[in-house]
């Protein structure tokens, strides 16, 4: 069974200070103080009904400078470069079928913990002869449901757009699974003692240098263009006004769920090609305020307290297995 290495996020992330969001820094174990904070901002906001308010909409909202993606979906031709460019710059392993190999479009795939994006196939009702290309990947939500919906702050929203994930925290509640609107995170089952999810994190290493994410560099067609996210909308209405015969006039991930980084244009409509369009165009945390003030207090509060739990645990074994380590050393001196 192979091994799935580390991913591209770093373990440890700090926010930028001048984000509008407080400092908020990863290690891997929780002390006292994180423990109480956690509990009564989720226990709290269940009581109040504010959970929605607290945990997205002030926190996230903001960073205009943001940047994102914007597909073409009329110009993905199929070859699927930014999988294997995806697929080498973090380090996944090779997949079962080679990467020219068209067989993989006769089913409709989605991110798993070996591949972070995929590309799937549909027909065209415009011409059958030309099929439609569909890259899939996390759309990095302006205010992201998976951050509002994970007990434990295991994911982070950046000023850069990046929706990253920590799995030093992940104690495998999967409540960012059932969260997500576009069905994008995906579980490591192959890493039973050490639960995490995985996901395109948008390759914010490279664009915290200067870099771009790597499908975006890798694809020959032009089919995906990196840039600030409001020059991105310019740009597909841009398109949209001077070739109306090409496009729809709908950009996807403008408003879908609140708004989010990765938009796309297309000449069909999307529902043809699997996207989800029963989407609210608001933060989907907001549709559960209502809820989240009726739900008792204790099927609110339990995740977070297990979370704490589990990830103290970890912890310690953590600190037994380096004082063991160390233990040896000294003998072996």
């Amino acid at each position: 069974m192979a091994k799935i290495p580390k991913r591209l996020a770093p373990k440890k992330y700090i926010e930028n200070k001048d984000s509008e969001t407080p400092e908020r820094e990863g290690t891997k174990g929780f002390n006292r103080r994180d423990f109480l904070k956690t509990a009564a901002v989720v226990g709290g906001s269940a009581l109040i009904g504010s959970y929605a308010t607290a945990s997205a909409s002030k926190d996230l909202s903001g960073w205009p400078d943001r940047y994102g993606c914007l597909t073409d979906l009329t110009k993905c031709v199929g070859c699927r470069s930014c999988e294997k460019a995806c697929n080498e710059v973090n380090n996944l392993p090779k997949p079962e079928t080679s990467f020219d190999d068209g067989s993989v479009f006769k089913e409709k795939r989605r991110p798993t913990a070996k591949a972070y994006t995929v590309v799937n196939r549909y027909k065209n009702p415009k011409d059958e002869g030309t099929p439609i290309y569909r890259k899939v990947q996390c759309n990095h939500c302006n205010e992201p449901a998976c951050a509002s919906a994970c007990p434990i702050h295991a994911y982070t929203k950046t000023k850069e757009g990046a929706v990253l994930y920590d799995p030093e925290k992940c104690f495998g509640c999967r409540y960012c699974m059932i969260a997500c609107p576009f069905y994008v995170p995906a579980y490591d089952y192959e890493s039973a003692l050490e639960p995490k999810i995985v996901k395109c994190v948008m390759c914010y290493d490279r664009i915290k240098t200067g870099g771009i994410p790597a499908c975006a560099e890798a694809c020959p067609a032009g089919t995906i263009t990196f840039g600030k996210r409001k020059d991105l909308i310019k740009l597909a209405r841009k398109k949209i006004a001077e070739t109306p015969d090409r496009y729809i006039d709908h950009i996807y991930g403008e408003h879908e769920a609140g708004g989010t980084s990765w938009m796309y244009i297309s000449g069909v409509p999307f529902e043809q090609l699997d996207f989800p369009t029963n989407i609210p165009n608001r933060p989907i945390i907001e549709e559960t305020k209502g809820f989240l003030g009726a739900v008792p207090v204790v099927f609110t509060v339990w995740p977070a307290l297990f979370g704490m739990c589990y990830a103290a645990l970890r912890h310690r074994e953590t600190m037994e297995e380096d004082k063991d380590q160390n233990s040896k050393k000294g003998v072996e001196k």
